[in-house]
């Protein structure tokens, strides 16, 4: 099963990645089966179940759902023309989205949080149906979303099992594990960066790989310039202020003073992180690497090569987002990154694997450096909990990002400082990642009932 760079990140739509782009996703799947049938709807419905439900209104993932259902997509999201059609709905109780007719939808009614055990598929659940003029279902489908933007229907699911896994790649270096992509490295003497594009090469040309990076990039650091901008209050209610702006201009004032301590570095790393997150969290456009939960670790670590170390070039952003998107494809491969399914071990925990791994790549790092990179900081994220206050992505989530930007540059700063051996391979750790998902309590995934969404007043 090949997971392409494009597919690790995806320009899209805050605050969350699984609970706001995923339904928009499933939503727009929906219409285009409704489109296909031969009966005539005259509304819809809708059910969240599992984290959906839990943390759906901080998620936002009922507005997500009612605009995918009028026929919105996160790659094309339009703020103002989404704030017209809910205004529409609240209005008429109707949605009117593109091909198919008028369709009653009362969210009031129509959408519905189920508190209840989740669907058997994922801990990110959703139902839509559409009925006829007399109240009788002629659609249904469930659809799962497993975390960075990915939506399978049930039946996906089901079929998604290791004899499919296993199936033939068309690409030249399929690996699975990442003994395989050192393997591969090795026989080949080719980065894994090179390896990546080469398997790139078999769905796209040359150019249009380099120009998806570029745009990706570009998408990334326009996030992140927005977020340094913008001051003021974060939505949701729990009164967050926007820090990036404040903590960005200070810095900057601080420089040529020969004032700053060796560690302020850090504070630049933080802020480019905490700008993209706060950007998110007000339900901006971001980049999902490989989730939005986790989209300022892999952003900062790049602005902080490319603005703080010598010999840095913008021409080699393209391998360090190849070689990160190799390392966020074992991990989604063989664990999680769903912080409804595994903690936000799996969010933050791989966003600063591939930050890393990326980091000591564009530094030099051979492949088993590369590699041991993003087992440092894969494994000293294990554990880490999903425990967002009140559901919102916003505490602890946004310092959260800072500081696994910086655990990413110090992971590659130290593989970087041996010979690639290590004790630990990335496989364990990706493995132990996949066993601590499954034994943690679902207090602790994405659902705002443990940890810190229980223990700190948010009302």
């Amino acid at each position: 099963m090949f997971l392409s760079v494009f597919d690790i990140f995806k320009v899209g739509v805050g605050p969350s990645s699984s609970h706001t782009m995923g339904p928009m996703v499933a939503a727009s799947r929906f219409l285009a089966c409704l489109r296909a049938s031969p009966f005539q709807p005259h509304g819809l419905r809708a059910s969240l179940h599992g984290s959906l439900a839990f943390t759906g209104k901080g998620h936002a993932t009922d507005r997500a759902t009612i605009l995918g259902l009028a026929g919105f997509a996160p790659e094309t999201y339009d703020a103002v023309a989404a704030d017209a059609a809910l205004a529409a709905n609240r209005e008429t109780c109707c949605l009117t989205p593109p091909g198919l007719p008028r369709l009653r939808f009362d969210p009031a009614r129509d959408l519905v949080f189920d508190y209840g055990a989740p669907l058997p598929g994922h801990a990110n659940g959703m139902v839509l149906l559409a009925t006829d003029a007399e109240g009788d279902v002629i659609l249904q489908e469930t659809y799962y979303s497993i975390g960075g933007g990915f939506v399978l229907t049930a039946a996906e699911v089901a079929a998604v099992n290791e004899a499919a896994l296993a199936e033939p790649s068309p690409v030249p270096y399929p690996f699975r594990t990442a003994a395989e992509m050192l393997s591969m490295a090795r026989a080949s003497r080719l980065t894994i960066a090179a390896m990546k594009r080469a398997n790139e090469r078999v769905f796209r040309s040359e150019a249009k790989i380099d120009d998806g990076l570029a745009r990706i990039w570009q998408a990334m650091n326009a996030c992140i310039g927005r977020g340094l901008a913008a001051d003021g209050i974060l939505p949701g209610g729990l009164s967050v202020k926007r820090r990036a702006h404040s903590i960005h201009q200070s810095l900057l004032a601080e420089r040529g003073l020969n004032l700053s301590a060796p560690h302020t570095i850090n504070d630049w790393m933080l802020t480019y992180a905490m700008a993209v997150n706060e950007e998110n969290a007000a339900g901006g456009q971001v980049v999902t690497a490989p989730t939005n939960g986790a989209a300022g670790v892999l952003p900062a670590v790049i602005r902080y090569w490319l603005d703080h170390v010598p010999g840095a070039a913008p021409t080699r952003v393209g391998e360090f987002l190849l070689t990160a998107a190799a390392v966020g494809g074992l991990i989604k491969r063989n664990a999680s990154i769903s912080g409804a399914e595994a903690g936000c071990q799996a969010e933050v925990g791989s966003a600063a694997a591939m930050a890393a791994a990326g980091l000591a790549a564009v530094l030099g790092g051979s492949p088993e450096q590369v590699e041991n990179a993003a087992e440092i900081a894969l494994e000293h994220h294990l554990g880490m909990t999903c425990d967002p206050v009140r559901g919102l992505v916003q505490v602890p989530c946004i310092e959260r990002n800072g500081l696994g930007a910086i655990k990413a540059v110090s992971a590659a700063s130290l593989a970087l400082r041996g010979d690639g051996t290590h004790l630990v391979p990335l496989d364990s750790a990706i493995e132990t990642m996949r066993q601590t998902g499954r034994d943690m309590h679902a207090h602790y995934k994405e659902t705002s009932l443990g940890g810190l969404a229980v223990n700190v007043p948010n009302c």
